[in-house]
């Protein structure tokens, strides 16, 4: 969903800009459901003193207790049954209430008993007004909400063409127009920051345990390697299929993160055992790459070919999940391909630079 939140001091022009939106929204396809919290209540009649109506003993205090005699009831007498105590009470009945003639017609009883019409002492002004004026931070709010269709477009993307081609406009037209965005664009962005957080303590964990499995601060940079690599993955992955960047998107390859840096251990654990077994550098690389080449890549297939039916599935229920399917399908095939290529690279060109240890050094 979407939410957009636009102050101001005056309520025309606040509802005139909702209207604006609400047609600019209306125009993506995937938007649907466009609508405002500020909505027109019943039809009301304002009563208003006429100038001279105080000269007949007449004010707006008296004509408010008796219309609200008249239209809410008052107690006119008590019955006492057994032991119970009956309230009779009088008030027009609903066909009277109803009327807008009754109305204006209503006798007005003064102080010395006579009456006189409503219409004669009072104006009776017709209208309609809004049913909520909600206030934040002392401003009039209102609030343009819309549901999206995720295969379609994104929250992100109706955003960012709002504030490009709209917001502008709007703040031109309306001076004093205050914008607030709310909905999956904020629930995203909070959403985001924590997993940001959570993200870059994770990568720093993972790069303490290697530092201290592997005795070197260089290394486990090789390993880590394998996420940027994931990245590419998911990228292709959403463009190929069309599919916007979201949350599940993010989290899919968040949660891939830790699973394609298991075949990059393998490995530069594998290279370094032939490195300590005598073997030079390039000679490591190679070996290890063609060695677990079918383990790494039957692991990653398996692993890939599990989550298939998720992403072939049409329903409803697998749509709100499929992009975080997609980050990991394509990330974890991708970076398989590429770790098999990139990593013992890497490895061997931290060596040119005598940035890794060699069996020569060693041997020496």
């Amino acid at each position: 969903a979407i939410e957009i939140r636009i102050q101001h001091d005056d309520l025309d022009q606040l509802k005139a800009a909702s209207i604006e939106i609400q047609q600019f929204l209306n125009e993506f396809d995937g938007v649907f459901g466009v609508l405002d919290d500020m909505r027109m209540g019943k039809q009301e009649v304002l009563v208003k003193l006429r100038p001279g109506a105080e000269s007949f003993g007449v004010d707006g205090q008296m004509i408010a207790s008796q219309l609200r005699a008249a239209y809410f009831g008052q107690t006119a007498d008590e019955i006492q049954i057994g032991p119970e105590n009956i309230e009779v009470e009088v008030r027009f009945d609903k066909q009277e209430a109803a009327s807008l003639q009754t109305l204006a017609s209503f006798p007005i009883i003064l102080v010395d008993g006579s009456q006189i019409p409503l219409a004669s002492v009072a104006i009776l002004e017709h209208q309609r007004n809004y049913v909520r004026i909600q206030r934040v931070n002392g401003l009039r709010t209102l609030s343009v909400f819309g549901d999206l269709e995720s295969s379609k477009i994104s929250s992100a993307e109706v955003l960012k063409e709002f504030r490009h081609r709209l917001m502008p406009q709007l703040q031109q037209t309306y001076p004093g127009l205050r914008f607030d965005f709310e909905g999956e664009a904020k629930d995203t962005a909070e959403t985001g920051q924590s997993m940001g957080i959570g993200f870059a303590l994770g990568i720093f964990g993972v790069f303490v345990i290697l530092s201290f499995q592997f005795r070197s601060y260089l290394e486990p940079f090789v390993v880590l390697l394998a996420i940027p690599l994931a990245a590419i993955g998911v990228l292709w992955g959403h463009w190929l299929l069309g599919y916007a960047l979201s949350m599940p998107s993010i989290m899919g390859f968040v949660s891939l993160a830790g699973v394609v840096v298991n075949d990059s251990i393998l490995l530069v654990q594998y290279i370094r055992h032939h490195v300590d077994d005598g073997d030079s550098v390039h000679d490591a690389v190679v070996k290890a790459s063609r060695e677990r080449f079918r383990a790494v890549f039957l692991t990653s297939l398996t692993t890939a070919a599990g989550l298939l039916p998720l992403l072939l599935e049409t329903s409803l229920q697998a749509q709100v999940i499929q992009p975080l399917v997609v980050s990991i399908v394509f990330g974890i095939f991708t970076s398989t391909l590429l770790v098999l290529f990139m990593i013992p690279a890497a490895y061997a060109i931290l060596a040119d630079f005598g940035l890794v240890r060699k069996h020569e050094a060693l041997a020496a």
